[in-house]
Order: structure tokens, then sequence, then C-alpha cells
């Protein structure tokens, strides 16, 4: 039997979370043999500038899903963040993992808590959905613009002069790096980008073989959560040049949904909520949306776009 191959990006979070579908494959597949490849994306390539400023959508998994395509690899892992919300004809997200936890987290050598921080403090984040919750909230600090993987970040904390950094926690905790967290910060403080803190399988549409596989790993509840955020996304059009925000948890067998879209600068900043059956993850990021839309969204949107949905 040939091996399966998992493309993959390199960073060492991105290695870890491919290793951690292997293994799980390999438990559920004795005999299974798995190699990762090693793709390099466009978002790897760029680390100099803001991702707001590179442009596109799909930077950390163009060249990953061109790989799929090519037949290179058969399996491809992501963090569901990084996954426009339309896929490129012939590839599906066959499953997606159990989600890790989806807050942000605030990381300082000197302060205890976002609150904590003085007028002026200098945060470092290059997310502009972070920088807009941020600063509706705390006007008085300077976001800095921060781009690098984890390890990267974690040492320009010191290396730059950073009062602070946010980062996802699910990347830490995946490394093992929990220990630097300073503070978990609620979701009413920071709500997450759409898919955060969840794994993506995405295969060829029409590898039955692979299908199957990935979706032995699926969470059914993350999936739904996760559709609800995504339609959410896609109904606004949404791409890494505007601050967007989405999170859905299951509540027995009802989806509760939290959506917002906000100014660069946090101010307006817009957010609506709904609630619907687990079977309607889709209506519901529809739904939501529409709400923000409508209580300002689409006016945020043509500012920053030049034009907004319909």
């Amino acid at each position: 039997m040939a091996p399966l191959v998992i493309a993959t990006r390199g960073s060492k979070l991105a290695l870890a979370q491919a290793r951690w579908v292997a293994g799980r494959l390999a438990g559920l597949r004795p005999g299974l043999e798995v190699e990762l490849e090693v793709i390099k994306t466009q978002g790897d390539k760029i680390t100099a500038v803001p991702l707001a400023e590179v442009g596109g959508k799909g930077l950390f998994v163009k060249e990953i899903e061109e790989a799929l395509l090519a037949g290179q690899a058969q399996l491809a892992v992501h963090s569901m963040k990084d996954v426009p919300a339309e896929l490129p004809p012939g590839l599906i997200i066959a499953g997606v993992s159990p989600r890790e936890d989806v807050r942000d987290v605030l990381v300082s050598r000197r302060w205890g808590s976002l609150e904590e921080l003085p007028a002026g403090a200098r945060v470092g984040t290059s997310s502009l959905r972070r920088r807009a919750q941020l600063l509706a909230q705390r006007p008085d600090l300077e976001v800095v613009p921060l781009r690098g993987n984890v390890e990267t970040r974690l040492r320009k904390l010191e290396a730059e002069g950073l009062d602070a950094v946010i980062l996802a926690a699910a990347g830490l905790v995946r490394l093992g790096l929990e220990g630097v967290v300073t503070q978990y910060l609620p979701l009413e403080t920071l709500l997450p980008a759409v898919g955060q803190g969840a794994l993506g399988l995405e295969c060829r549409e029409d590898d039955d073989a692979t299908r199957e596989l990935a979706a032995a790993l699926a969470d059914p509840a993350a999936a739904a959560a996760v559709e609800a955020e995504r339609t959410f996304l896609a109904r606004l059009e949404g791409g890494c040049q505007v601050p967007i925000a989405a999170h859905a948890v299951l509540e027995g067998d009802r989806l509760w949904l939290r959506g917002l879209v906000a100014d660069l600068e946090g101010r307006p900043l817009v957010r609506a909520q709904g609630r619907a059956p687990r079977g309607e993850a889709a209506a519901l990021g529809r739904r939501v949306a529409e709400e923000v839309l409508d209580k300002g969204g689409r006016e945020i949107l043509a500012r920053l776009y030049g034009e907004a949905p319909r």
C-alpha cells in the first residue's frame, strides 16, 4: 500500500499539527504509512510585511491546495482560521478536528493583564481583528505590527521592546508553551478568528479513501460551529484586510453564534448574535451576518473595500 502523504507548512506549529493527525490516523488504521510533505506558502515567504498589506486570500494554503490537486499529496492539515471561506473546485474539507481553546492570550513579561497595561503600552500583533478589538477597549494602546511564527513573536516581545504580544491559545497549547501565558482573554474582550482552534483536513473531493480517513477524525460539534462561522465570513466576503471575528459553540443541540466587524481603529464596531438548531449552522451564519450588515457593517466594509456585500 502506498503511503498517505500529508501536505503541511514547515513551521513548528504546523508540523506539530500534522504529526498529531498522522498519529491519530495511524492509530485508527494499523499498518498505515504516513509521510509529511513540507510546502512553503506565500504567507511563509513574505514575512516583513503585515498580512493585510500583502492582500489576497489563502496566503497560507494556496500552494498546499495546488499540491493536493496535482496529486503530490492526498491530505492537507490546515489551521481553519487560515482557510478562505471558498475552496477551489475539486477540494473539500473532509473533517474538522476537535477544537482546542479558541481564546486569544496576552503574553507579557512586566504586566499581569490587559487591564494593567499602562497608557501608551506597545502591544504586538499583525491581526487587524485583534487590533480593532484592542483599540475599541483601550484606544490609548499602541498596536505594533508583528509577523512570524509563534517562537519568533515571543522573541520579539523582548527584542523589540514590546510590553505585550497577543497570540492564539491553541498554538501555544499545541507547542507545549502554555507556561508563557499571562492572561487568557475572555471572548467578550477578544472574539476569535473564524475557525480559530480547529484543524481542517482537506482532500480531493473525488478521493473517497482519504475522505473516509479524514472523516474518522472529525468532530461533529466543532464542524457545525466552524460551518456557522465560515458562512458568516463568506456572507461578509471577508479577508485579512478587514477586522472580522466570529465564534460559535454548541449548547445541547443548539448553536450560539456571535460575530462582529469593525473599523481598523475599532470604532465603530458592530456586533450581532443568534441561536439556531445544530442542523441550521449555515443559515445561522448568514442570518447573523445580515444583522451585522444592517447594523452598520455594510458601511464599514464599503469604506475598507471600496464596496460592500449586497
